[in-house]
């Protein structure tokens, strides 16, 4: 794990609710499960949240970030469109791509008017090289493969990118619950608190999984995702 402080903040502000890349428009199929009436408590969305870590999250999203941070290291933009593609194709729910794809296309565009601004050496040849090809549709262009790249290259460590990508997850997820009226402040941070331990122990058993691992085994909140693109109210995208 980095002591660096800056590779800190970078950990900080990427896992912080407040980095403008729309993942506040997305619950990943949490909504429908409200909508159903399928969560009546705290327990009921610790269950669920822990769910989507093991099955979704871990398996699949980590992995993806982990080998995107591990091409970014070795400067292999064939390694990392390869794990851009696995990862759209082992994402089933249509909404769950879109809500990916257009926060991975923002972080990007963010990066690089921020790159711009700080000057030249505000950004790197190869987030440039993806950036590009996911501006010109070549690539999908997924969240967590472009967060694996912005986080190696700002010194965070690849299981310190897993976790900062999972925590952010989460908190999406809880304020999402919270946004539908659900949920009051304390049960969200008790759930949060809870969910700490299986969020580490997500990550850490799969932060050195290789790219032909990477799966996704949640049928429910899968089956969730895609009739909420039906549904006849919506507050989130997905």
């Amino acid at each position: 794990m980095s002591t660096d402080p800056q590779s800190f903040l970078t950990a900080l502000r990427l896992s912080d609710s407040f980095l403008p890349v729309g993942g506040y428009t997305a619950s990943y199929g949490l909504e429908q499960y409200l909508n159903e009436d399928r969560i009546e408590d705290g327990d009921d969305l610790q269950a669920l949240l822990a769910a989507y870590l093991r099955r979704v999250v871990g398996p699949c999203e980590t992995v993806a970030l982990a080998n995107a941070h591990g091409a970014s290291t070795a400067a292999d933009l064939e390694t990392l469109l390869a794990v851009d593609e696995r990862l759209h194709a082992v994402t089933m729910p249509q909404e769950f791509r879109e809500s990916s794809t257009k926060a991975g296309a923002k972080l990007c565009e963010l990066l690089g008017e921020t790159a711009a601004e700080s000057g030249p050496e505000g950004g790197t040849d190869l987030e440039s090289a993806f950036a590009d090809t996911v501006a010109s549709d070549d690539t999908p262009g997924h969240y967590p493969v472009v967060f694996g790249v912005v986080a190696e290259r700002r010194g965070l460590s690849r299981l310190e990118a897993c976790l900062a990508h999972a925590y952010s997850f989460i908190t999406g997820l809880l304020g999402a619950a919270q946004r539908l009226g659900r949920f009051g402040h304390t049960e969200i941070q008790s759930v949060l608190e809870a969910l700490g331990p299986t969020i580490a122990e997500t990550c850490e058993r799969h932060v050195d999984d290789e790219v032909t691992a990477m799966a996704s085994f949640a049928p429910l909140a899968e089956i969730m995702g895609m009739r909420h693109e039906r549904a006849g109210r919506r507050l989130f995208m997905s």
